[in-house]
């Protein structure tokens, strides 16, 4: 989770352009807003604050103009309510990840399951539990409601959290046990650690998502440049991937930086987007 600032869209702080993003607190959301506030702070003059908050009052946020843009929506599935209340009132940029996000259940490469079909059959393997997350996670709903009964599974959903969750996985695959969790993608678990998922023959889990990023219906007047390196950016799953574990390694600050020194090629076409709506 990432740590995120106050401070609202709109005025000019010390002869800064102020620019708000909004910050839900998930790796990739973390890690995108701390590589867009280095590169608009340092090239184009931007104060950028994260307002960090829950879904509903970012798209909320967003459609009042008091953030100027939310980088992490995952629809049309999971975050389908606030789209439907505000989707008049923001606009959404196509997507950024070159990716589907999906949910799953993940296992270490080592386990003999290949499907969650095979849970059943591996039982006395996984203990009968599977690790969650927070259980107001959508993904846990989906697990508990529709995964454990369309497969017939004889097991129990532990709620816990990501940090407890991904603590529990560590520990499983540094002694080589069995463990399935819940997970989603892009996550830099997938990046870390020899792990995949489990197949989901029966489509439970859904087919996938897509990362875009809302901003304010103003934003492309009233902030050009971020407006155009934002509408920009593109990032594949190993890009991200890579991204989020430099930023786990140290601060997101710090690590956004790291990853931007080693990355300029992948950036060097959303400043040049930014420079034309400079010059524009």
């Amino acid at each position: 989770m990432g740590a995120g600032g106050c401070g609202g869209g709109g005025s000019s702080t010390g002869g800064k352009k102020a620019l708000t993003l909004g910050d839900i607190g998930w790796d990739e959301d973390v890690a995108l807003n701390n590589v867009l506030k280095a590169l608009l702070g340092d090239r184009f003059g931007y104060d950028v604050k994260l307002q960090l908050a829950d879904a509903g009052p970012l798209y909320q946020g967003v459609s009042t103009g008091q953030i100027d843009a939310f980088m992490d929506t995952w629809l049309p599935y999971t975050q389908k309510v606030y789209w439907q209340k505000y989707k008049g009132k923001v606009e959404k940029l196509a997507p950024w990840y070159e990716g589907k996000a999906t949910i799953g259940l993940a296992v270490p490469d080592y386990v003999e399951a290949k499907s969650i079909a095979d849970l059943n059959k591996y039982r006395s393997q996984f203990g009968g539990h599977i690790t969650g997350i927070e259980a107001g996670a959508g993904e846990m709903n989906v697990v508990k409601t529709k995964v454990i009964p369309g497969y017939h599974l004889d097991y129990t959903l532990q709620a816990s959290s990501t940090p407890a969750m991904l603590s529990a996985l560590k520990k499983a695959i540094a002694n080589r046990k069995p463990i399935v969790v819940t997970l989603w993608k892009p996550h830099w678990a997938f990046t870390a650690y020899p792990i995949r998922y489990l197949e989901d023959p029966k489509g439970l889990m859904g087919k996938g998502e897509e990362l875009s990023a809302i901003v304010s219906k103003n934003l492309h007047k009233d902030k050009p440049e971020a407006y155009a390196m934002i509408k920009a950016v593109r990032l594949t799953p190993g890009q991200l991937g890579e991204l989020e574990l430099e930023i786990r390694k140290s601060s997101p600050a710090k690590g956004a930086r790291s990853w931007l020194k080693k990355n300029q090629s992948v950036v060097d076409p959303w400043i040049e987007a930014a420079k034309k709506a400079q010059k524009g």
